[in-house]
């Protein structure tokens, strides 16, 4: 409970966390993003990390200068592909007894299968897809790799994906993050971030339950 508390902490106040990090790491403030979104999307277990929110984010330090803007696209879309491939490769090896196990300690079992159910629909594609919707976003090359699909067609996915989940963000925070508006409303603007970003998988899920009624 303690580390939501600390998540939704940071995400209220991510402007503030975000240029303490820059002013006292420099460049190793890279490092650091890179790891973040690493995580976000290389692990099941730390699907709760900040992604969409970080990308506009980093992308409005970026239009004051505080930031490179290449470097940030360079760094972060490597992080994305890199952690996508990870989370690919573990659900290769662990395979399909994931699904099988009643409990696991580790992973949440409905969104294991909301994931499944979303990849039945959109094939491959869901892998470009899932970018853009938290939760799904991470479960997603897990659940490819569990399956048939082969890693040489999971990787063009990826990359396209990858790239494009990271680039629309940070241009979106870029050119519109320091709107006076924007910058006076940060969190408000976050948390809406957080929510349109959901939303699909929401509806996805409810047009689910509804139909399995």
């Amino acid at each position: 409970m303690d580390i939501i508390k600390f998540f939704i902490e940071i995400l209220l106040n991510l402007d503030k966390h975000l240029d303490l990090i820059i002013r006292n790491y420099g460049i190793w403030t890279y490092a650091i993003f890179f790891l973040i979104i690493f995580l976000e999307t290389g692990l099941v277990v730390t699907f709760f990390f900040p992604g969409d929110s970080l990308l506009f984010a980093v992308g409005t330090f970026a239009a004051l200068g505080s930031l490179d803007l290449k470097w940030l696209m360079m760094d972060l879309s490597l992080a994305a592909i890199a952690g996508d491939s990870v989370n690919y490769w573990i659900g290769h090896m662990m395979g399909p007894k994931v699904f099988s196990k009643e409990r696991s300690r580790f992973l949440n079992k409905e969104y294991l299968h909301r994931t499944h159910r979303f990849y039945e629909k959109y094939g491959g594609k869901t892998i470009v897809l899932a970018r853009f919707i938290p939760i799904i976003r991470t479960f997603a090359p897990f659940v490819a790799g569990i399956g048939s699909m082969t890693y040489g067609r999971f990787i063009v996915y990826n990359i396209t994906g990858g790239i494009a989940w990271v680039v629309m963000l940070v241009f979106v925070g870029y050119f519109f993050g320091n709107i006076p508006f924007v910058k006076n409303n940060f969190s408000l603007v976050i948390f809406a971030i957080i929510f349109i970003s959901i939303l699909p998988g929401m509806i996805e899920f409810i047009r689910q339950r509804n139909q399995s009624s």
